[in-house]
């Protein structure tokens, strides 16, 4: 069981670059289990967690509903944005500046065999990150991603995600909403859940901007203790 995870932090990429990227390193992965399969190999497969920026752009999941986008293509235009369907689990979500995105890629068979498991280990980096910074950060029952306020009137959403997985490798992953400007979620019903409203740190804070360096820095941190995992390098070239 590999537990060592590469670290590339690619800075501000398109989005379809950068999802093209994340399946080459997921069918690398697929090919090295099949391979052990097939010839007994007993080859480690590598494990990946991927920080990126994107410019602003909507992606609807597979089983998401392309009503909760309420831009045309001329609007989209207009905003400068862009519009993919991709093959993640959830319906609508935005990444965009000031969000961190986090893409793990991970085979879960060097950790631990649990979709469920994976989704929440996931959400509990967030919270635990968002603790440092004296936020009450929670889940929703039902609802995958990391809340504010749940069960008040006021409850807001600070992280989304949405994984697939062929054979317990991972890709795509969660994006958490830093210093983000939140004007473009209102083009959206985020994540197919009408009546919610969506946060981001520096405005829960109050700042005007918050360090993003040191936001992946802390959740890098509760990421390697609660997979027990260990960063082998810090590779910034893709």
């Amino acid at each position: 069981m590999n537990k060592k995870v590469k670290i590339q932090d690619i800075g501000s990429r398109d989005f379809k670059a950068t999802w093209e990227y994340q399946e080459n390193l997921f069918k690398g992965i697929l090919d090295i289990k099949v391979k052990n399969r097939r010839e007994d190999a007993g080859l480690d497969t590598p494990n990946y967690f991927i920080f990126v920026e994107h410019p602003h752009v909507y992606t609807l999941g597979k089983s998401g509903d392309i009503s909760n986008l309420l831009l045309s293509e001329q609007q989209l235009k207009e905003k400068g944005a862009t519009f993919y369907k991709i093959n993640r689990g959830g319906d609508i979500t935005y990444h965009g500046p000031g969000q961190i995105v986090g893409y793990p890629i991970l085979d879960l068979d060097n950790f631990f065999t649990d979709i469920h498991k994976y989704l929440r280990f996931l959400e509990e980096m967030v919270i635990l990150t968002l603790k440092e910074y004296d936020i009450n950060a929670t889940r929703s029952e039902g609802e995958t991603g990391v809340w504010l306020d749940v069960g008040t009137p006021f409850a807001r959403k600070i992280c989304a995600m949405g994984v697939r997985a062929s054979r317990w490798v991972t890709m795509h992953g969660f994006a958490l909403n830093v210093n983000a400007d939140l004007g473009y979620f209102d083009n959206i019903i985020p994540c197919g859940i009408k009546g919610k409203a969506v946060t981001s740190l520096n405005v829960e804070l109050g700042q005007e901007k918050v360090n993003e360096e040191e936001v992946k820095e802390k959740l890098l941190k509760h990421f390697a203790i609660l997979f027990e995992a260990q960063f082998i390098s810090q590779n910034t070239e893709v």
